[in-house]
Protein backbone atom coordinates (compact mmCIF):
# COMPACT_ATOMS: atom_id res chain seq x y z
CA UNK A 1 0.00 0.00 0.00
CA UNK A 2 0.79 3.43 -0.53
CA UNK A 3 1.57 4.85 3.18
CA UNK A 4 0.37 8.71 4.45
CA UNK A 5 2.28 10.17 7.14
CA UNK A 6 0.32 9.07 9.56
CA UNK A 7 -1.56 5.37 9.69
CA UNK A 8 -3.69 4.85 12.16
CA UNK A 9 -5.07 1.28 12.79
CA UNK A 10 -7.63 0.10 15.53
CA UNK A 11 -10.26 -2.33 15.55
CA UNK A 12 -11.54 -4.43 18.49
CA UNK A 13 -9.70 -6.59 21.22
CA UNK A 14 -7.66 -9.51 19.52
CA UNK A 15 -8.47 -8.15 16.27
CA UNK A 16 -4.53 -8.15 15.78
CA UNK A 17 -3.48 -4.42 14.92
CA UNK A 18 -0.71 -4.67 17.46
CA UNK A 19 1.24 -7.12 15.19
CA UNK A 20 -0.23 -5.34 12.37
CA UNK A 21 1.61 -1.83 13.76
CA UNK A 22 4.65 -3.44 14.72
CA UNK A 23 5.03 -4.66 11.20
CA UNK A 24 3.84 -1.79 9.25
CA UNK A 25 6.33 0.03 11.15
CA UNK A 26 9.54 -1.86 10.03
CA UNK A 27 7.87 -2.03 6.31
CA UNK A 28 7.97 1.78 6.63
CA UNK A 29 11.91 1.86 8.03
CA UNK A 30 12.89 0.41 4.38
CA UNK A 31 11.71 3.51 3.34
CA UNK A 32 12.10 6.47 5.76
CA UNK A 33 14.79 7.43 8.23
CA UNK A 34 12.25 8.47 10.82
CA UNK A 35 9.30 6.34 11.82
CA UNK A 36 7.79 6.51 14.86
CA UNK A 37 5.29 3.92 16.16
CA UNK A 38 2.80 5.17 19.21
CA UNK A 39 0.08 3.25 21.24
CA UNK A 40 -2.94 5.71 22.48
CA UNK A 41 -4.52 2.48 24.75
CA UNK A 42 -4.97 4.15 28.20
CA UNK A 43 -7.50 1.68 29.05
CA UNK A 44 -5.67 -1.47 29.02
CA UNK A 45 -2.26 -0.52 29.89
CA UNK A 46 -0.71 -3.68 29.30
CA UNK A 47 0.67 -2.09 26.44
CA UNK A 48 2.24 -5.07 24.09
CA UNK A 49 3.60 -2.86 21.10
CA UNK A 50 6.55 -2.14 24.15
CA UNK A 51 7.20 -6.14 23.90
CA UNK A 52 8.83 -4.52 20.55
CA UNK A 53 10.89 -2.35 22.12
CA UNK A 54 14.16 -4.55 21.48
CA UNK A 55 13.50 -4.94 17.71
CA UNK A 56 12.39 -1.28 17.38
CA UNK A 57 15.63 -0.18 18.93
CA UNK A 58 17.69 -2.29 16.61
CA UNK A 59 15.87 -0.96 13.84
CA UNK A 60 15.87 3.21 15.22
CA UNK A 61 12.74 3.30 15.20
CA UNK A 62 10.57 5.52 18.27
CA UNK A 63 8.66 4.24 20.61
CA UNK A 64 5.90 6.18 22.11
CA UNK A 65 4.68 3.94 25.33
CA UNK A 66 2.32 5.21 28.17
CA UNK A 67 5.05 5.38 31.34
CA UNK A 68 2.08 2.51 32.88
CA UNK A 69 2.56 0.28 30.38
CA UNK A 70 3.72 -3.39 31.36
CA UNK A 71 2.45 -2.77 34.81
CA UNK A 72 -0.29 -3.25 37.01
CA UNK A 73 -1.43 0.06 37.20
CA UNK A 74 -4.47 0.83 35.50
CA UNK A 75 -3.76 4.77 35.45
CA UNK A 76 -5.03 6.54 31.98
CA UNK A 77 -2.27 8.81 31.33
CA UNK A 78 -0.80 9.70 28.03
CA UNK A 79 3.30 11.08 27.62
CA UNK A 80 3.34 14.53 26.66
CA UNK A 81 5.58 13.42 23.93
CA UNK A 82 2.47 12.14 22.24
CA UNK A 83 1.88 15.21 20.66
CA UNK A 84 4.59 15.09 18.82
CA UNK A 85 2.98 12.88 16.35
CA UNK A 86 1.13 15.84 14.80
CA UNK A 87 4.38 18.37 15.55
CA UNK A 88 6.91 16.69 13.70
CA UNK A 89 5.70 16.33 10.15
CA UNK A 90 8.82 15.05 8.96
CA UNK A 91 8.68 11.63 10.76
CA UNK A 92 6.01 8.71 9.45
CA UNK A 93 3.55 7.87 12.63
CA UNK A 94 1.56 4.05 13.10
CA UNK A 95 -0.27 4.60 16.19
CA UNK A 96 -1.89 1.94 17.36
CA UNK A 97 -5.39 2.75 19.06
CA UNK A 98 -7.01 1.73 21.75
CA UNK A 99 -9.57 -1.79 20.62
CA UNK A 100 -12.75 -0.15 21.36
CA UNK A 101 -14.31 3.15 21.92
CA UNK A 102 -12.93 3.96 25.39
CA UNK A 103 -9.70 3.36 24.03
CA UNK A 104 -9.90 5.72 20.78
CA UNK A 105 -10.98 8.38 23.13
CA UNK A 106 -7.14 9.26 23.82
CA UNK A 107 -7.19 10.12 20.10
CA UNK A 108 -9.17 12.70 20.44
CA UNK A 109 -6.48 15.04 21.44
CA UNK A 110 -4.92 15.32 18.34
CA UNK A 111 -7.48 13.98 16.06
CA UNK A 112 -8.21 17.86 14.59
CA UNK A 113 -4.47 18.18 13.82
CA UNK A 114 -4.09 14.83 11.83
CA UNK A 115 -7.45 15.74 9.94
CA UNK A 116 -6.18 19.72 9.48
CA UNK A 117 -2.87 18.15 8.23
CA UNK A 118 -4.93 15.58 6.23
CA UNK A 119 -2.44 12.99 5.60
CA UNK A 120 -3.68 10.03 7.21
CA UNK A 121 -5.27 6.52 6.93
CA UNK A 122 -7.10 5.39 9.24
CA UNK A 123 -7.65 1.40 8.84
CA UNK A 124 -10.12 -0.97 10.35
CA UNK A 125 -8.80 -3.73 11.42
CA UNK A 126 -11.03 -6.91 11.53
CA UNK A 127 -10.82 -10.70 12.53
CA UNK A 128 -13.84 -12.47 11.40
CA UNK A 129 -12.80 -15.46 14.29
CA UNK A 130 -13.40 -13.07 17.34
CA UNK A 131 -16.43 -13.76 19.07
CA UNK A 132 -17.73 -10.06 19.45
CA UNK A 133 -17.10 -9.03 15.48
CA UNK A 134 -18.21 -12.63 14.04
CA UNK A 135 -20.41 -10.85 11.79
CA UNK A 136 -20.16 -7.75 9.17
CA UNK A 137 -23.26 -6.14 11.31
CA UNK A 138 -20.79 -6.43 14.49
CA UNK A 139 -18.26 -5.10 13.08
CA UNK A 140 -20.07 -1.92 11.67
CA UNK A 141 -21.41 -1.32 15.44
CA UNK A 142 -17.28 -1.70 16.92
CA UNK A 143 -16.76 0.58 14.03
CA UNK A 144 -18.93 3.34 14.50
CA UNK A 145 -18.43 3.84 18.21
CA UNK A 146 -14.57 4.26 17.37
CA UNK A 147 -14.94 6.49 15.11
CA UNK A 148 -17.40 8.89 17.71
CA UNK A 149 -14.61 8.22 20.14
CA UNK A 150 -11.45 8.99 17.98
CA UNK A 151 -13.13 11.77 15.83
CA UNK A 152 -11.47 10.05 12.77
CA UNK A 153 -13.47 8.37 10.23
CA UNK A 154 -11.84 5.20 8.82
CA UNK A 155 -10.90 4.74 5.56
CA UNK A 156 -9.72 1.42 5.06
CA UNK A 157 -9.79 -1.94 5.88
CA UNK A 158 -7.03 -4.64 7.09
CA UNK A 159 -8.31 -8.63 6.76
CA UNK A 160 -6.18 -9.71 9.59
CA UNK A 161 -8.66 -12.96 10.41
CA UNK A 162 -6.46 -15.51 11.87
CA UNK A 163 -6.65 -18.51 14.38
CA UNK A 164 -3.58 -17.64 16.00
CA UNK A 165 -1.16 -20.95 16.05
CA UNK A 166 -3.91 -22.55 14.37
CA UNK A 167 -3.87 -21.01 10.76
CA UNK A 168 -3.05 -21.68 7.74
CA UNK A 169 -3.84 -20.65 3.89
CA UNK A 170 -7.45 -22.20 4.25
CA UNK A 171 -8.17 -19.99 7.11
CA UNK A 172 -7.13 -16.78 5.58
CA UNK A 173 -8.94 -18.17 2.05
CA UNK A 174 -12.23 -18.71 4.18
CA UNK A 175 -12.19 -14.54 5.43
CA UNK A 176 -12.28 -13.35 2.23
CA UNK A 177 -15.73 -13.26 1.58
CA UNK A 178 -16.22 -11.81 5.21
CA UNK A 179 -13.60 -8.83 4.71
CA UNK A 180 -15.98 -7.98 1.12
CA UNK A 181 -18.97 -7.83 3.23
CA UNK A 182 -17.55 -5.69 5.67
CA UNK A 183 -16.57 -3.59 2.74
CA UNK A 184 -19.95 -3.40 0.74
CA UNK A 185 -21.38 -2.25 4.43
CA UNK A 186 -18.97 0.18 5.70
CA UNK A 187 -18.22 1.43 2.19
CA UNK A 188 -14.26 0.91 3.26
CA UNK A 189 -12.07 -0.58 1.05
CA UNK A 190 -10.29 -3.67 1.47
CA UNK A 191 -6.60 -2.17 1.46
CA UNK A 192 -4.51 -5.46 2.54
CA UNK A 193 -5.14 -9.31 3.78
CA UNK A 194 -2.23 -9.64 6.79
CA UNK A 195 -0.50 -12.98 6.95
CA UNK A 196 2.20 -15.08 9.08
CA UNK A 197 5.04 -14.56 6.83
CA UNK A 198 5.34 -18.71 6.49
CA UNK A 199 1.97 -18.44 4.30
CA UNK A 200 2.74 -15.69 2.28
CA UNK A 201 4.38 -17.99 -0.51
CA UNK A 202 1.53 -20.41 -1.11
CA UNK A 203 -1.11 -17.17 -0.87
CA UNK A 204 0.56 -14.40 -2.96
CA UNK A 205 -0.78 -15.55 -6.13
CA UNK A 206 -4.57 -15.72 -5.30
CA UNK A 207 -4.42 -12.91 -3.21
CA UNK A 208 -4.57 -9.36 -3.66
CA UNK A 209 -2.47 -6.98 -1.23
CA UNK A 210 -0.98 -9.58 0.63
CA UNK A 211 1.07 -8.22 3.64
CA UNK A 212 3.42 -11.05 5.29
CA UNK A 213 4.27 -10.30 8.92
CA UNK A 214 6.43 -11.84 11.37
CA UNK A 215 4.73 -12.39 14.77
CA UNK A 216 5.58 -10.49 17.61
CA UNK A 217 6.85 -12.56 20.36
CA UNK A 218 6.41 -11.36 23.98
CA UNK A 219 9.69 -11.28 26.08
CA UNK A 220 10.03 -14.11 28.84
Amino acid sequence: MDYKRITLLSGHYGSGKTNVAVNMAMELKKEYERVTVADLDIVNPYFRTLDSKADFDHAGIRLIVSEYANTNLDVPALPQEIYTIVDDTLAHVVIDVGGDERGALALGRISDRIREENDYEMLLVINRFRPLTRTPEDVLVVMREIEAAGGIPFTGIVNDSNLGAETDAETVRSSLGFAQEVSKLTGLPVVMTAVEEELYEELKDEIPDLFPMKLQKRPV
